[in-house]
This record gives C-alpha cells, sequence and structure tokens, in this order.
C-alpha cells in the first residue's frame, strides 16, 4: 500500500486542480439545484458525490487508491443502500452543472451555516491548523521558534495574517503540499497547515517525517468541524445521512479509512 501511495505524490496540476475545486466548491452554494428527496434517492438507486478528479488524499479519478472522500461517500451511499455516482468536477461551471447530491469535507460552523440550500450533516471529524516542523527539530511550541526561523503559510490565509499579527516571521506559499515540501527541504522552519496534509506526507515519506506542535487549538478561526455537505436535501434524507455517518464513527469505518491515508479522526466539538 505503501509504495501505491508512493507514486502518487501530488505534481503540480494535482496541487492545482485542488486549489480550483476547493474555489468552485465555494462558489456552489449560490448554484440553483432541485430538492432531493430520499425516496428520489433510493427509487433512483444511487447518491451522487461531486469531487476533484486529482487531488489526493481527498480523491481521484484514476490510480491504485480512490481518496478518502470517495471511500467514505461509497460507504455513505451503501448505508443508504444504493451505488455510489461521481460527478468529476475542478470547476465552478461544472459544479453548477453537476447533479450533486453531497459534497464531503464542508467546514460545519453553528455561526455561519452555508448558502445556497446546502445543509450539513453531523459533524464527523475535526480539523484545523497545526504547527509542523521536521523530526529533528528542537521545538516543542511556536514560540520556541526563534525570531529569524520562518514559518510556511498559505497565502492571504487567516493563519498567516495571525501569525503577522503576533510578530512571527512568515513566508507564504499558493499550495499546502508546496508548504510541507519547503519544510522537508529545510528552506522554512516550521508549516501552519491541516493535519491532513501532513499525514498525507508522512504516509509517502515515512523515513522524515514532520511532527506536529498543536499550537493554534485555543484560536476559534483556526479549528473547525468537518460534515457532509448534502444540496438541498428533504429532511429525510439529512436524517439517513446523520444515521449513516454515526454508523460509520461508532464502527470506527471513518477511522480506519482515514489511517489509510495517514489521518488520523478527531471527535468533533
Amino acid at each position: 500500500m505503501t509504495s501505491a501511495l508512493s507514486s502518487d505524490v501530488a505534481s503540480g496540476p494535482r496541487r492545482l486542480a485542488r486549489y480550483a475545486a476547493c474555489l468552485a466548491l465555494l462558489m456552489l452554494w449560490n448554484a440553483p439545484a432541485d430538492a432531493r428527496s430520499l425516496e428520489a434517492v433510493i427509487e433512483r438507486g444511487a447518491l451522487t458525490l461531486c469531487a476533484s478528479p486529482n487531488a489526493l488524499p481527498f480523491a481521484s479519478k484514476s490510480g491504485p487508491v480512490p481518496g478518502f472522500q470517495i471511500e467514505l461517500g461509497e460507504k455513505i451511499a451503501e448505508q443508504l443502500g444504493v451505488k455510489l455516482t461521481r460527478e468529476w468536477v475542478i470547476s465552478a461551471i461544472q459544479y453548477r452543472r453537476a447533479d450533486c447530491d453531497l459534497v464531503l469535507d464542508v467546514i460545519a460552523r453553528k455561526d455561519t451555516p452555508p448558502a445556497g440550500g446546502v445543509r450539513t450533516s453531523r459533524p464527523y471529524h475535526r480539523s484545523g491548523v497545526v504547527l509542523a516542523v521536521r523530526g529533528d527539530s528542537q521545538a516543542s511550541s511556536l514560540a520556541g521558534l526563534g525570531p529569524d526561523q520562518r514559518v510556511g503559510v498559505p497565502v492571504g490565509s487567516v493563519v498567516s495574517m495571525t501569525l503577522a499579527k503576533g510578530g512571527a516571521a512568515t513566508s507564504p506559499f499558493a499550495f499546502e503540499d508546496d508548504i510541507v515540501a519547503a519544510l522537508a527541504n529545510r528552506e522554512i522552519e516550521a508549516a501552519a497547515v491541516t493535519p491532513m496534509t501532513v499525514g498525507w506526507f508522512n504516509l509517502q515519506h515515512a523515513d522524515k517525517p514532520l511532527r506536529l506542535i498543536p499550537a493554534f487549538g485555543d484560536d476559534q478561526d483556526l479549528n473547525w468541524n468537518i460534515a457532509a455537505g448534502l444540496l438541498r436535501p428533504d429532511d429525510q434524507l439529512r436524517a439517513r445521512v446523520d444515521a449513516a455517518i454515526e454508523t460509520l464513527l461508532a464502527d470506527g469505518t471513518i477511522a480506519r479509512i482515514y489511517a489509510r491515508y495517514g489521518i488520523e479522526l478527531r471527535v468533533p466539538q
């Protein structure tokens, strides 16, 4: 399994596809869509997941591993008694045209509900921003970094502004993949990224894994729950997806899926 994963290290086009998919997802919330009932999903015999075709560890259209979004989507569909169909999307236009029932890894905040008729499921994971350092680093906290030791940050991100206000030296990057690669290559001393990025990197670089420091645990802007996003579902469909996620959490299925991609499942708050 490790060799298969190692052969699929994200390249520039993959990072671009992932970034484009994220932008499209933000625009999706305002896209028109017809309501989808549980009855319609059961009658059709399929639940449709929208995902990027080239954005491991999230999803992949080809290659030895499908991505954790595809695996989780299949398990949710199985709980509903239907098959999973996939709509591969990388642009806002494709999202608007796609017949999505489900998108995964939606940020779920009680104070900021999604727009455009999207309803979130019960959360199944807790994510956010962590500080990653090399295994040989002596740092055990953000304060442990020297004044000239740079932290890689996603350009224009909340964490980049937070660190800049605190006086930390930062280096902006377009993609998290680039940040952890720069850290491993000793171009920077730390990386402010999501645990998923670090977990996927470590799975492919087991000889030189990065170490996580929970440096931003008290900042609500840098921590969030993850849920499934349903496109204008009726109450019955949302309830069945909630029940499916509850079952998959309870029997360890989601934890096992995540572990295959180097990710540790965290309890939502």
